[in-house]
């Protein structure tokens, strides 16, 4: 049986819209859950691993299931996060490597490493598109995948879209290279991206192209994702992040709701996947 879990991010919620406080992670949790997400990334880069332990209880209290988001700095220290996933019961760690070799030879073993250290402890890794990381560039990453077959992906192609400055419409070249890192997804995320704004609001007419854009690849890369997979949990994280994220007026107040704005992407894809053949 074929699954889509739809997971917001707890970076996310740290606030969650334009009132800028904080809710308690109870709370936090309770509105996710009462949402309709099924778990939430705890993002170790924004948070750290105290964070983690105490918004666990909160969590499992209302049945969502965590994922972990980490941002190894030296390739050893991925382990801890490793073990940290497995107690935690995260479907995989989603790698945002901070190591970044200059030469693709240097990185390839990088990657290979990490992956041999979820083998062994038993937890899988996605390696996320995202700046300022061993997957910063897009073209980089295309060689690593050929390099390296059993590596996987989680997409986030905002990051991508805001590196390449694609203009738009894109081109069949550029259309073909972010299918080229789709098939080889085994997540996604959502936000909508421009070429100069890693995060749109939703619902401004003139960003109307690039939500199309992404709706699409979205589609994409779901029905590959099944194409692939005939079981299993296909894992959607709704992660729009606040300021400096979220654009803000002069007065520093977010343009969006991002709150509204999560639970709207959420419906998006949960409608695509039942357009594709739902569960099952």
């Amino acid at each position: 049986m074929r699954r889509l879990q739809v997971y917001t991010s707890l970076w996310a919620m740290q606030p969650h819209d334009q009132t800028g406080v904080k809710l308690p992670l109870d709370q936090v949790c309770a509105m996710v859950a009462e949402a309709g997400f099924d778990g939430m990334a705890i993002d170790l880069g924004a948070s750290d691993v105290a964070v983690a332990h105490a918004v666990r209880p909160h969590m499992e209290a209302q049945g969502l299931t965590p994922l972990i988001v980490a941002f190894p700095k030296t390739t050893q220290s991925l382990e801890d996060t490793l073990h940290m996933a497995a107690d935690f019961g995260a479907p995989f760690v989603d790698v945002i490597g901070q190591v970044m070799p200059i030469a693709l030879d240097d990185m390839v073993p990088v990657i290979e490493t990490w992956i041999g250290m979820a083998e062994r402890i038993g937890v899988p890794v996605q390696f996320e598109t995202h700046r300022n990381c061993i997957t910063n560039d897009l073209y980089t990453t295309l060689q690593l995948l050929d390099r390296i077959p059993q590596m996987q992906m989680c997409a986030d192609l905002s990051h991508y879209v805001v590196d390449r400055e694609f203009w738009f419409p894109l081109s069949n070249h550029d259309m073909g290279l972010i299918s080229r890192i789709l098939q080889r997804s085994d997540s996604f995320q959502g936000r909508v991206a421009s070429r100069q704004q890693i995060q749109l609001q939703l619902d401004f007419p003139q960003h109307q192209k690039w939500v199309d854009l992404f709706k699409g690849w979205w589609r994409e890369g779901l029905a590959d994702w099944r194409a692939r997979n005939a079981s299993g949990d296909c894992i959607f994280v709704c992660e729009l992040g606040p300021p400096e994220y979220a654009m803000t007026d002069a007065q520093g107040r977010e343009m969006s709701n991002r709150w509204e704005e999560a639970q709207v992407i959420m419906h998006w894809v949960r409608a695509i996947w039942d357009d594709l053949g739902g569960n099952g």
